[in-house]
């Protein structure tokens, strides 16, 4: 399918692939792409990066909100076949591997298979390869601290509860916040849209997940790109807000 990118700020565009999203922030045409959606999006994902000027030799680094296969699809691939280094908080860096897994069970999937959406999502799942292995044969953690000296100086934020190692990125330049699933727009399995958390079986740690909307609330932003759901206008600390008063 064609790529459905929006630019949301300068050099900054919000990719909607196969029900996740992933960004690209560019200097020229040199890209650093944050998150890489599902195995099934590949070619997706390589057909937005042409979108906006870029390439996948381009790309200087894929920054990985959390190891989940529905964002860690293609790094692998990235990193295999460009070089491109595949970098994350410390504590995903071993997730990214697969040395364990922080992923809803199928048993919790079957669980809550009544839930409306639940069925079709998963059916979605399937298709686009979410079951499917694609270790990171060498993530690497960041190096350093603050902002990352790629494009967009991105500034990675820890934020766990989701997985453990889940970080979101500030752009302080741009008033951005890539939020992944630490706070989300929409979701296939969920029936509100607007700033909320992903429904419980997605959360390794729900209360963690929890805390680190308080974290997310010091950003200073009015742009939310979540992982999942439309681009968010807005104060992120009052979207983290509205999602703590909706997880209860």
């Amino acid at each position: 399918m064609r790529p459905d990118v929006r630019q949301v700020a300068d050099g900054t565009y919000l990719v909607h692939g196969g029900h996740t999203n992933w960004v690209i922030l560019t200097d020229g045409d040199a890209a650093t792409l944050v998150d890489t959606g599902y195995p099934g999006d590949r070619r997706t994902l390589l057909d937005s990066l042409a979108a906006v000027g870029s390439s996948p030799e381009a790309v200087a680094a894929v920054l990985i909100t959390h190891a989940h296969n529905d964002h860690l699809g293609s790094a692998e691939y990235l990193r295999a076949a460009h070089g491109t280094p595949v970098l994350l908080h410390p504590a995903e860096v071993p997730h990214a591997r697969r040395d364990f897994l922080q992923q809803v069970s199928v048993a919790a999937v079957l669980r809550n298979a009544w839930r409306p959406g639940v069925l079709p999502w998963t059916a979605h799942v399937l298709r686009s390869g979410g079951t499917e292995r694609h270790p990171v044969a060498s993530p690497e953690p960041f190096p350093g601290d603050g902002a990352l000296d790629l494009p967009g100086r991105p500034v990675p934020v820890h934020t766990p509860g989701h997985t453990d190692g889940h970080c979101v990125y500030h752009l302080p330049g741009a008033g951005v916040v890539i939020s992944g699933d630490a706070l989300v727009s929409a979701h296939a399995t969920s029936r509100i849209s607007g700033p909320q958390l992903l429904p419980g079986m997605f959360h390794h740690d729900r209360a963690g997940t929890l805390a680190s909307l308080d974290v997310i609330a010091e950003l200073d932003a009015d742009v939310l790109l979540p992982g999942h759901g439309p681009v968010h206008r807005g104060l992120v600390k009052e979207a983290a807000r509205q999602a703590r008063e909706r997880a209860f």
